[in-house]
């Protein structure tokens, strides 16, 4: 039987791999998009949600469920499954109508993982 092929070729993809399945095994059942959207809050936290849904082309209501995805959850009406508690939403200072995110402690632990695997 021949051997299964795995042998690495290319050492910048399997650390780009390694890393990203740091961030899926956060949660199994991560989205891709809830990815996106937790590298954008990392690489510009904090930051609006109107410039995640602008900057990576997603929808106000996709870009809502992944956000309601890596928050705590509490709040989230018809939804028994809590959130990842990776981000933290809260209403822009300065403007009421816009809502702001950042990382919780969790997510940037998270996020320090991730760096370290990529970076060494």
């Amino acid at each position: 039987m021949d051997p299964l092929k795995r042998s690495e070729t290319n050492p910048y993809f399997a650390l780009l791999l390694n890393a990203w399945e740091t961030l899926r095994l956060s949660h199994r059942e991560m989205p891709a998009q809830a990815v996106t959207v937790l590298l954008y809050v990392a690489s510009h936290n904090p930051c609006h949600k109107q410039a995640i849904e602008e900057d990576q082309g997603l929808t106000t209501a996709s870009c809502s469920r992944m956000i309601d995805c890596l928050c705590d959850g509490s709040g989230r009406k018809g939804v028994e499954t809590p959130g990842l508690g990776l981000i933290t939403k809260y209403t822009d200072p300065g403007n009421a109508r816009r809502q702001m995110l950042k990382l919780t402690s969790k997510g940037e632990s998270l996020v320090k993982l991730t760096q370290q695997i990529i970076y060494g």
